[in-house]
This record gives C-alpha cells, structure tokens and sequence, in this order.
C-alpha cells in the first residue's frame, strides 16, 4: 500500500500518472470554473443573436476541447494510481471518490445545460447561476484535504 514511485503495477511510471492525473485535474478545474460564468454572460444575450450564437460556439468549444478530454483523462489516471496504491481500502479514499462522483455529476449537468441554452431556453436566472460557480470549488478543496491530511 505505498504510494512511493516504483511500487505497484505502475513501477517506475507512478511519478508520471500522477503528474498527468494532477494536470488534467487542473484542466478539468479550470473548465468546471469557466463554463458556468459562460452561462452567466450567455444568459444576457438576446436569443438567436450573433452574441448568442458565440457563446453557443464557446461552450462547445470548451466541452469538446478541453472539459470532456480532462474528465475522461482524470478518471483514468486516477484509477489507475488508486488500483496502483490500494486505495480503495482507505477511508480517505472512499470520501475522495464521493467528492469525484459528484464533481463528475456537475460536469454532466453542465453539458445537459450548455444544450438548453443553445436551444434558447433559459431555465436558471443568472443568481443561481453565479452561485453554483462556487460548487466545484468548495468540492475540490474537500478533495485535497482528504488526499493530503488523509484525516481518516
């Protein structure tokens, strides 16, 4: 159960899937940031106009580029040091994964509303929009408390 570089099926590429895990998570992060304060400024648009139509292509181009590619990336690196380190006997671990699934969820209901906007509806007002910008980084602070104190 050492996360030390060269235990485990990973041997000595551990130090280099936890690096792409950690910079694809910082990808994933900035993205999560990004595409709610996108809604923000989407919501202030005249629907189908030029303005509108820009931000559609924004949000897309943020999903495809950047948002789904690191979630799918985070997710594999992740695993792999998890089974590569025996994590999933830890407590610690177990609350991690929790915080992910959820992080994971709000990634997929960003998407879900990235399509109602391009289709002209406009289901939150800004506000809640402005406030659920604060979810990802109240969650991801859980995150690293649980993988750096490991508190249980």
């Amino acid at each position: 159960m050492s996360i030390l570089p060269g235990v485990g099926f990973l041997g000595a590429t551990y130090p280099w899937v936890l690096a792409a895990h950690v910079i694809f998570v910082i990808f994933l992060m900035a993205s999560l940031f990004m595409m709610p304060r996108f809604f923000v400024y989407h919501h202030q648009t005249v629907v189908g106009s030029p303005e509108d139509k820009a931000w559609i292509e924004r949000e897309q181009r943020l999903k495809r580029i950047i948002l789904n590619p690191s979630i799918i990336l985070v997710w594999l690196f992740g695993l792999m040091l998890a089974f590569n380190v025996g994590a999933f006997s830890q407590g610690w671990f177990h609350a991690k994964l929790v915080l992910v699934l959820i992080l994971s969820w709000f990634h997929g209901w960003l998407v879900g509303y990235a399509k109602k906007l391009a289709r002209g509806e406009r289901p939150w007002p800004e506000k809640r929009l402005r406030m659920i910008n604060e979810v990802p980084a109240l969650l991801v602070t859980l995150v690293v408390i649980l993988v750096i104190v490991r508190p249980f």
